[in-house]
C-alpha cells in the first residue's frame, strides 16, 4: 500500500474543538496525483462516490465556449467498458441515483448508492476518468441535449437571458464573461479532436479530487480506491488561468427587451473571490437582502411598497472574483426606474444605518440552520469536502468555514455594503417587447 500513496496519510479528527458534530475524514494522494478524501458515517447504509474536476467555463478557449458544461453531459455516454447509454442504468439497477453539475470553476459528478455497491461507484468513476467515450456519435447526441437545455433554461424562459447579459457586461477580458451553458455556434464549430483534447487535458487524476463518504470501512475503501484508480496515468499538469480584470469605473447601464409582461431590474456588483475574508461579509449582505419572506427586499418592495412581485439577491462565488446580483420583477403599473430606486434605497439603508442586532442575530440563526441541513445529507458532505479542498485550498474548512461567517459583526456588513455595493455596477432594465421603439 505504501508504494501506491505519495507522502503520508493525513488523519484529521475534530479541527475545531468548540464545534459540535465535526466531520471526520482521511485524505491522501495516489502517485498519479489523484487526491482522495474518505468520510465514514454509518448512520445510513448508503455511500456517495464523487469526483470534482478543476475545470469549468473559465478554462475554455474563447472560441469553444460551453465545453465544460458539454462534458458534464458527454461523460455519461459510456466508456471502453460501459456501453453507450448504459452509465445511468448501472446506477439505477443498483437502486442509486446520480447527477453532475458545472460552474465557472469546476465540474462535479456523483453517485449515491447502497453501501454494498461502493465498488460499482468507484468503477464507474474510474471508467469516466480513464477512457470515456469521446467520439463524434456521442458529441452529436449530447449536442442536441444541450441545445434543448439552452432553449428551455435561457431562450424560452421569461427573463432567461439575465445571467448571460450580466456576465457579458460585468467582465471585459476574464473568461467569466461568458455563461457556463456556452454558445451553440462554438459547439457546432468544434471537431472531434477538439473534444478529445479537452478531455485528455482536464479529466485527469492530478486535476481531480475523489470523495467517498458514507457507510464505509475506511481501510477497505482505501484499498478499493487504489485498485480502481492507481493505474490511471497522470496527465500533464493543469495550470488555472489567472486573468486580471480591469476595474469597473462607474455604471454599465442597458435596456433589454424581452418576451415578458412585467419589467424587471437587475443590479450586479463585483465581489472578492470565494473564500477571501470579505467574501463572507458580502454574502451575508445578500442573505440579509433576500433570505426568507421577512428579508429586506421582500418586506420593503413587496409588502410595504407593493412595487414588486418577486425579489432576490445572491452571490456568484467565483474562484477569481465573482458577483453579487440583485433582482426585482415589477408589480403591474410600476416603472423600472422606480423599482431600481427602491432597490438602491435598501442598499443605502445598510450603508447608512447598519444592521440592528436583533436582525443580525436572526440572520446568523438562519445561516446555522442551513449549515445543519447541509450536513444532514451525505451527498452534501461529500460535495463540501471536495469544494473546500479544491476551491478553498484546505479540506479542514469543511468544519471551520462556518466560523468565518459567525465571526462577522453588523459593522462588517455595513462596511461590505459601503465598499462593494457602489456605483461601479451593472444596471439592466428588462422591458416588454411592446415598449421597444421602432
Amino acid at each position: 500500500m505504501k508504494n501506491l500513496i505519495c507522502s503520508s496519510v493525513i488523519m484529521l479528527a475534530t479541527t475545531a474543538p468548540a464545534q459540535n458534530g465535526a466531520i471526520r475524514y482521511t485524505e491522501f494522494d495516489l502517485e498519479n496525483g489523484l487526491h482522495v478524501i474518505l468520510h465514514e458515517d454509518r448512520s445510513t447504509p448508503i455511500v456517495c462516490v464523487s469526483v470534482m474536476y478543476h475545470v469549468g467555463s473559465k478554462n475554455e478557449d474563447p472560441t469553444r465556449r460551453g465545453f465544460a458544461h458539454f462534458f458534464e453531459h458527454l461523460l455519461f455516454e459510456g466508456s471502453a467498458n460501459i456501453g453507450r447509454g448504459e452509465f445511468s442504468k448501472h446506477v439505477e439497477k443498483a437502486g442509486g441515483v446520480l447527477n453532475a453539475n458545472t460552474t465557472a470553476d469546476r465540474t462535479y459528478y456523483f453517485e449515491v448508492l447502497p453501501s454494498n455497491q461502493l465498488e460499482l461507484g468507484l468503477w464507474l468513476e474510474s471508467e469516466r476518468m480513464l477512457h470515456a467515450k469521446v467520439d463524434q456519435k456521442g458529441v452529436d447526441t449530447q449536442r442536441e441535449v444541450v441545445k434543448e437545455e439552452r432553449r428551455q433554461r435561457y431562450e424560452n424562459q421569461p427573463y432567461g437571458s439575465i445571467l448571460i447579459d450580466v456576465l457579458d457586461r460585468a467582465y471585459t477580458v476574464h473568461p467569466y464573461r461568458w455563461p457556463t451553458i456556452g454558445f451553440m455556434e462554438d459547439l457546432n464549430a468544434a471537431s472531434e479532436s477538439d473534444y478529445q483534447a479537452f478531455y485528455k487535458g482536464y479529466y485527469v487524476p492530478n486535476n481531480a479530487v475523489l470523495v467517498v463518504a458514507g457507510d464505509i470501512d475506511p481501510t477497505r475503501a482505501r484499498e478499493l480506491v487504489s485498485r480502481y484508480f492507481k493505474d490511471i496515468p497522470r496527465g500533464a499538469d493543469v495550470t488555472q488561468p489567472v486573468v486580471e480584470e480591469p476595474p469597473m469605473h462607474g455604471e454599465k447601464r442597458d435596456i433589454v427587451h424581452d418576451r415578458i409582461q412585467l419589467p424587471a431590474v437587475v443590479l450586479a456588483y463585483r465581489i472578492p473571490p470565494t473564500g477571501s475574508a470579505d467574501f463572507y461579509a458580502v454574502d451575508l449582505v445578500n442573505r440579509l437582502l433576500s433570505t426568507g419572506n421577512s428579508s429586506r427586499l421582500s418586506t420593503a418592495l413587496k409588502d410595504q411598497q407593493q412595487k414588486a412581485i418577486a425579489t432576490g439577491a445572491f452571490s456568484l462565488p467565483f474562484e477569481q472574483g465573482g458577483l453579487a446580483i440583485m433582482y426585482a420583477i415589477a408589480n403591474a403599473g410600476v416603472e423600472a426606474g422606480a423599482l431600481e430606486q427602491a432597490m438602491l434605497a435598501e442598499v443605502s439603508r445598510i450603508q447608512n444605518e447598519g444592521v440592528p442586532k436583533e436582525e443580525f442575530a436572526k440572520l446568523m440563526a438562519q445561516l446555522e440552520m442551513e449549515n445543519v441541513q447541509d450536513r444532514a445529507r451525505i451527498a452534501g458532505i461529500a460535495s463540501d469536502l471536495a469544494r473546500c479542498h479544491m476551491l478553498l485550498g484546505d479540506t479542514r474548512l469543511v468544519n471551520t468555514e462556518i466560523d468565518r461567517y459567525l465571526a462577522l459583526t453588523p459593522e462588517d456588513l455595513k462596511r461590505a455594503a459601503s465598499t462593494y455595493f457602489t456605483g461601479n455596477r451593472v444596471v439592466l432594465h428588462y422591458l416588454p417587447m411592446s415598449q421597444k421603439q421602432p
